[in-house]
C-alpha cells in the first residue's frame, strides 16, 4: 500500500455540500479528525490515507467531493 495526501478544495459556499456529502457515503474517513482550514477561509481540506493507488485514495471520499480532489502521493521523510 502507499500512503496518499488528499486534497480538496471547494468555494465558501460549497462548505455544507461538502460535509454533507460524506451522510451519503460509507468510509472509514467519516467521522474521523483531519485538517480543514474552512475556519479559517482557506476553505481546503486534507486526508492522509493509505491505498493500492490513487483511484482507490479518491474512491474514500463521496464523488462530489473526489471530482474536486487530487490524491498526491507522500511518503514521510527526516528532516535533517
Amino acid at each position: 500500500m502507499a500512503r496518499y495526501l488528499l486534497h480538496h478544495r471547494h468555494k465558501p459556499e460549497e462548505c455544507s455540500v461538502v460535509f454533507a456529502a460524506f451522510q451519503g457515503h460509507e468510509s472509514p474517513l467519516r467521522r474521523q479528525t483531519t485538517l480543514a482550514s474552512c475556519a479559517s477561509g482557506g476553505h481546503a481540506i486534507w486526508w492522509t490515507v493509505d491505498a493500492l493507488n490513487s483511484e482507490a485514495a479518491l474512491g474514500l471520499l463521496p464523488f462530489y467531493v473526489s471530482t474536486r480532489s487530487i490524491a498526491i502521493a507522500v511518503s514521510e521523510v527526516v528532516i535533517p
